[in-house]
């Protein structure tokens, strides 16, 4: 068994849930698609909100490929908007702080 399905059995039995319940290729293929097309990040937000369409009655193959549709037409980011120039180089600096200083 791997260390995967060993932390899903861990997890699943932590949770109360169904081994069976869990499809773990749905997941990872839903959280591939986000990655590649959307955002990294949008990855686990995106599982995040497959479980909860899901726990509200949802089917999970119907909540994904619906997901997946989206990520796979999401369209590409502009280099200008991901704050980098056309030519290439480095991001440019400024624009609002992250955080507010205290």
């Amino acid at each position: 068994m791997s260390v995967l399905e060993d932390w899903i059995n861990a997890a699943c039995l932590e949770l109360g849930l169904e081994r069976g319940e869990v499809d773990q290729g749905l997941v990872l293929d839903l959280a591939r698609d986000v990655a590649h097309n959307v955002a990294r990040p949008g990855a686990p937000v995106t599982a995040y909100l497959l479980g909860l369409a899901v726990g509200r009655g949802v089917p999970a193959r119907d909540a994904a490929a619906r997901l997946t549709e989206m990520a796979e037409g999401w369209p590409a980011e502009a280099p200008e908007q991901a704050g980098v120039p056309e030519q290439g180089g480095a991001p440019e600096q400024g624009g609002a702080p992250v955080l507010d200083e205290a």
